[in-house]
Parts: C-alpha cells; structure tokens; sequence
C-alpha cells in the first residue's frame, strides 16, 4: 500500500464584495479572545452524550484508575479531580467504589493509591488473550538465546502498548512492562503499527498527534516520518535509532495471522554502543522474522 505524504493548501482567500457594509467592524480584543479549552480524559466523553447505552459512571471510574502511574502513583482528590477533568465530586464518589471493591485505597485517608487487587483485571487479559499467552515463551527464548530484552506490542489509540515482554538488562530510564505504553511516532514497534494501518488512518493520525522530541534524533517532522513508515512497510521492518532516549536502539518487525490479517509486532531493544545498526540488520532481524513467523502461525 502507498502512503500519500500529506499535503499543504494555501489558505483561500476572498475579496470583500462591493456591497459590503462601508461602516468597519469592530476586532475583539486580545483580552476579549476566549480562553482555549484544556483537553481532558473527562472532556473525551462529550461525545458519547446522549447515547442511552454507555454508561458514564463507568467510564469515570475507569478514567480515575487510569490517572494513576509510576511518577504519580499517589494522588488527592484535588489533584484527580485536576489531571481528569472530573468534579470533585464525581472523583470521590469513584473512589469511594474503587475502595469499597478493594482496587483502591488511602493509607493516610487523603492520598490514594490502587490496590493489589486491580492486577486481577490484567492478568485476567493475558491469560485469555492468546496473542499475549503465546509470545511469552518465545520472547524468554529469544531472551536466553541472545541475552537481550525482546518485546510483543499493539497499538491503543494514539500509543503502543506491551502485551509480551522478556528483559535481560535494564536499557531505558523507564522500566517498561506488560501494559506500559509509549508514543508510537518515535519507537520501532510504533512506526510497525502505524505503517500497517489505512493511509486514511495515519492522515487522521498525523493531523491529531504531536510529534514532541524525546531527543536531538526524533523525527519531529510529519512529511519525513510518512516517508519513513513507507519504508518500514515496504522493508518489513523499522529500526529506530535513538529517538525516544539515548543509548537506545530498537529493531521491530510485524507479525501476522496465517489469514494474513497484521495483529502485532514484535522487537529487540538494547544498548546503542553494544549494538551497532549493521548487527541489528544482519544478526538479529533474520531471527526477528523467525520468530513473529513462529508467533502468527500459533494465532488463529
């Protein structure tokens, strides 16, 4: 499939008719210009307004749970009700529910933090989800043949998110897991992902995502990164070098269902100085292959 690089229109422009009022109109000033909208998880929402099916209370409580991370796995009321967008009120009410079914809870009763119990949802995921169930082994025997870190991704929304992991070393800043997610733009299993979809998709993509530096090497610019992800799809591969941080290379490749319909890809992360580009294409992607080939047949 071509991707058609995106293209810049000039503005139209229009004369005023001749019969237009001669009497001039008054400007707004810059402090009569209104304030622009801040996006929030809780504004995602308006657009299932009305529709008597979805379940609002749900989606907030959802929406509290995922306001949590690593560099904030504690917050307040105040400061959820902030990050989400939801009143204060609806904020507490979600986690009066979350503590009341133990997937939440505050030890000094202000400063709240999820609760073991919310592994069970994941583990519920990956225990029926056959993508995730098969790649496991063979990312630890990739992972004992090689000693590197391989990894199993899928794309959610705008976002790469891991599904399969296996590390050997730690070779990011972040430690990464099963459910961690990175932009898709500027990493080598996200540049797979976005490459296989519609070029309808990745217009509507590029036109919504903000392409934000994470180093000196990231791709910041929508025009070379659709030339790129046209290269990765016509490779099959898409090597990535230090663009999300430095000292990290990755190398992905995509994986398919014996229908040969794209499900996933999977890739090799590790050590720029102890992993030169040529050995990443000449020792590693034969084996990459190997292996996505070895997953998608086992998909049905």
């Amino acid at each position: 499939m071509s991707l058609p690089l995106r293209r810049s229109y000039p503005a139209d422009s229009a004369a005023e008719s001749s019969s237009a009022p001669q009497h001039p109109v008054a400007q707004p000033s810059d402090k009569e210009q209104p304030a622009p909208i801040r996006q929030t998880p809780a504004s995602a929402l308006d657009v299932y307004s009305g529709d008597p099916n979805f379940m609002t209370s749900l989606a907030r409580g959802l929406i509290v749970i995922q306001a949590f991370t690593q560099q904030a796995p504690q917050m307040t009321i105040s400061q959820l009700s902030l990050k989400t967008g939801l009143s204060r009120a609806a904020v507490r009410r979600c986690l009066y529910t979350l503590t009341k079914l133990g997937f939440a809870g505050a030890e000094d009763g202000t400063r709240y933090a999820l609760r073991p119990k919310l592994l069970s949802l994941s583990n519920t995921y990956t225990a029926s989800n056959a993508l995730s169930t098969s790649a496991q082994p063979i990312l630890e025997r990739m992972s004992a043949a090689f000693h590197e870190s391989f990894s199993v991704a899928t794309l959610d929304g705008d976002d790469i998110v891991y599904i399969a992991r296996t590390t050997v070393s730690r070779v990011m800043a972040v430690d990464l897991h099963i459910g961690s997610r990175l932009p898709a733009y500027c990493t080598s299993m996200g540049r797979v992902l976005l490459a296989h979809q519609s070029a309808e998709w990745i217009e509507q993509y590029l036109a919504r995502v903000v392409l934000t530096p994470h180093t000196t090497r990231t791709v910041t610019s929508a025009e070379k990164l659709m030339v790129l992800l046209r290269n990765v799809r016509r490779n099959g591969y898409a090597l990535v070098d230090q663009e999300l941080e430095v000292g990290l290379r990755s190398l992905a490749v995509p994986v398919f269902a014996p229908s040969g319909r794209f499900v996933a890809t999977l890739n090799l992360s590790g050590s720029a100085p102890r992993m030169p580009v040529y050995d990443m294409q000449t020792r590693f992607l034969p084996h990459l292959r190997n292996a996505a080939n070895e997953l998608g047949a086992l998909l049905r």
